[in-house]
């Protein structure tokens, strides 16, 4: 059980995603394949949250204060270069996007980009699950692979 605790929790951190949390689950007692599975749950359950309130919260903490607002467009200037990449081949782009499991993708930053986007919630979310789970079988794999020499 806590296994499935630290994976999941894990998995819904932005940065961390299921990167960190395939493997804390995994050395925390779940075969690497249970790991995957309740990491990629972790991972996109905050994600149409994340599509639906994002741009809302990010204009309002944009007003908060000056410094904020330098901050959030440092972020989104940073985003939007990613999402250049994304917008040539929209759905397609996104999922290669999250799928790829290196710092700066997963599932956090691809409803970033889908949200600056306009990419719509019902096209949004399964392609980052699609991705989600292609990042998470690539991630598992070395995992596995790497469990298996230790």
């Amino acid at each position: 059980m806590q296994g499935v605790i630290a994976a999941f929790f894990i998995s819904m951190v932005p940065i961390l995603e299921l990167r960190a949390g395939i493997p804390a689950g995994v050395a925390a007692g779940l075969n690497p394949w249970q790991a995957m599975l309740v990491a990629v749950a972790g991972n996109i359950l905050p994600v149409p949250f994340a599509l639906l309130f994002l741009r809302k919260i990010l204009r309002t903490l944009r007003r908060t204060s000056s410094r904020l607002n330098r901050i959030i467009a440092r972020y989104e200037q940073k985003t939007l270069t990613k999402a250049e990449k994304v917008r040539k081949y929209e759905a397609l782009g996104l999922l290669l996007f999250v799928a790829v499991p290196l710092p700066g993708t997963g599932a956090w930053t691809g409803a970033v980009i889908a949200s600056i986007l306009k990419i719509r919630l019902k096209t949004a979310v399964p392609m980052i699950l699609l991705g989600l789970l292609i990042a998470g079988v690539i991630v598992t794999s070395i995992t596995y692979g790497a469990s298996m020499v230790l």
